[in-house]
């Protein structure tokens, strides 16, 4: 296999190696090595490729394999992984604003829910149970569960909106 072939032979999966290894290692620069000892081991075996049925399934293998390998070895406690794609995922300083009074709102409307919508919505969406788990806790039937926490969220929602929307006439 001449360099042309072999470039024809991985060209269409070689991003698909990177994303991999990207995923594995985060870091860009670490996901670029990984890629190119792959193409390099390939490279390498490029006689004995024609052998396997398929060389994307191989180089995917081996990419996650060495991925694995870095990450589990002493270079990887020592590895500082540079995050070029990091971006500060932390609201502006008006948007946590808003964020913390719409919290508080949402907390003052639910303090004044009925106290069974009040326990069904921390249950199902705050402490996350299953609505047979609710029911046995209540006592309830699992339809009436779904009733009352379909109740609550309503009213929730309305009553956020009303203060969301507050001074703006709809027309």
């Amino acid at each position: 296999m001449n360099q042309a072939e072999f470039i024809k032979t991985i060209s269409p999966f070689k991003d698909k190696v990177f994303r991999l290894a990207r995923r594995l290692l985060v870091s860009t620069e670490e996901a670029e090595d990984a890629t190119q000892e792959v193409l390099v081991k390939l490279w390498n075996n490029r006689e004995k490729l024609s052998g396997y049925s398929s060389v994307e399934a191989l180089a995917m293998t081996m990419a996650k394999n060495y991925c694995l390998d870095r990450l589990k070895s002493k270079q990887a406690s020592e590895m500082r992984i540079v995050h070029s794609n990091y971006t500060d995922r932390q609201a502006g300083l008006q948007q946590q604003a808003e964020d913390r009074d719409s919290w508080e709102w949402a907390e003052k409307i639910m303090a004044g829910l009925p106290e069974q919508q009040r326990l069904i919505v921390q249950l199902r969406d705050i402490e996350q149970y299953e609505f047979e788990e609710i029911a046995k806790i209540m006592d309830m039937n699992e339809t009436a569960v779904r009733v009352a926490l379909s109740r609550a969220r309503k009213t929730l929602r309305e009553e956020l909106t009303k203060k969301h929307s507050y001074g703006i006439k709809n027309s």
